[in-house]
């Protein structure tokens, strides 16, 4: 749903919500990630470098939480593992943010992904020409979610999108 200035909103109609500490932890043990390992974006905010490797790592997180951990349907898993990449190519690309979060929340019948940045600016969903070669990122989010969105938050912004389940 539209907010003010076009900033989309949940469903209670705020724009802003509090910023999660992030808990970064080992997959499947809630012991503290090892340095080099990125942690659980199921279990917390997982921080993530601001480098082009980033939407790698983000797309091997998410894929193993949504098939590993919460056995979901390939198709389901393999749109969602895109629009982490996309969400998150486009705050190493567009926002100049030292780290960015990663979490993932199952909830009853929807899974919603967030990626939180402290760039402000918000993020524009551009018309797509048939021979672009960029600018598909958003187009791509709002094609195959549910919904999605944009929360301000006092030092940046969260980009989110859910994806309906086959649970009720």
């Amino acid at each position: 749903m539209a907010g003010v200035d076009g900033v989309r909103t949940g469903p209670t109609g705020s724009s802003s919500a509090p910023v999660p500490a992030p808990v970064p932890a080992a997959a499947g043990t809630g012991l503290p990630a090892a340095p080099d390992e990125p942690g659980d974006p199921a279990a917390g905010e997982v921080r993530l470098p601001n480098r082009p490797e980033s939407a790698r790592t983000a797309r091997r997180l998410a894929r193993s939480v949504l098939l590993a951990r919460w056995g979901l349907p390939v198709p389901l898993a393999e749109d969602t593992v895109l629009l982490v990449s996309e969400l998150v190519g486009n705050a190493v690309r567009h926002t100049g943010a030292h780290t960015l979060g990663l979490r993932m929340r199952r909830q009853r019948g929807r899974i919603r992904v967030e990626v939180r940045d402290p760039s402000r600016g918000l993020p524009c969903l551009l018309p797509v020409r048939e021979l672009d070669v960029s600018g598909r990122g958003l187009f791509l989010v709002e094609r195959l979610s549910d919904r999605w969105g944009v929360n301000l938050l006092p030092y940046g912004k969260t980009t989110w999108f859910e994806m309906r389940t086959e649970e009720h």
